[in-house]
């Protein structure tokens, strides 16, 4: 087994989290917070989009399973790169489409999927790209795996759900 890491931020971290859940190869899934000032923020300190924390999924994966191209192919197929701060109704730094990386060989994968993702999008992509902080924070244990717990709640229903349907009918 070849354990990877890849952290991405596109809106709230439920619906990436959801999604990442199902796709084979990935380890796991957590939601959290980076890019930001504060240590060990909150849920609450980082809505108020004061500290500068972006809403992330830190995702490791098998790369004997899954490619981080692949991986990064899904996300821009379930999430709008090209909305600045802003998810549909989520808006704010928080929810800003990112992808962080470690190291140079992720870097140019990551330029190289954003390049392709392109041509499927009519207006210009504004994910940022940053070298991972030191610090992932993981998010409260209620945010963990919400969508499983809840997905009858009318936000799973209306954001994530469609998501993962989307996911599901590409890649199932």
């Amino acid at each position: 087994m070849k354990k990877e890491r890849l952290v991405l931020g596109g809106g709230c971290f439920w619906c990436i989290e959801a999604v990442y859940r199902e796709v084979e190869g990935v380890l796991s899934a957590v939601s959290g917070y980076t890019g930001g000032k504060r240590k060990n923020p909150t849920y609450e300190n980082v809505c108020s989009g004061a500290t500068g924390h972006a809403e992330v999924v830190d995702i490791t994966y098998d790369a004997d399973v899954v490619s981080l191209a692949k991986l990064l192919e899904v996300f821009f197929v379930i999430h709008d790169p090209t909305t600045l701060n802003a998810q549909g109704a989520d808006k704010g730094t928080q929810y800003r489409s990112v992808i962080y990386y470690e190291n140079d060989e992720q870097k140019e994968q990551i330029d190289k999927a954003i390049s392709l993702a392109q041509k499927d999008f009519k207006d210009k992509i504004v994910t940022e790209v940053s070298l991972l902080p030191d610090e992932v924070y993981p998010a409260e244990d209620y945010h963990q795996n919400y969508y499983n717990q809840n997905s009858m709640q009318g936000y799973c229903q209306v954001v994530i759900k469609p998501k993962l349907d989307k996911f599901r009918a590409k890649y199932c």
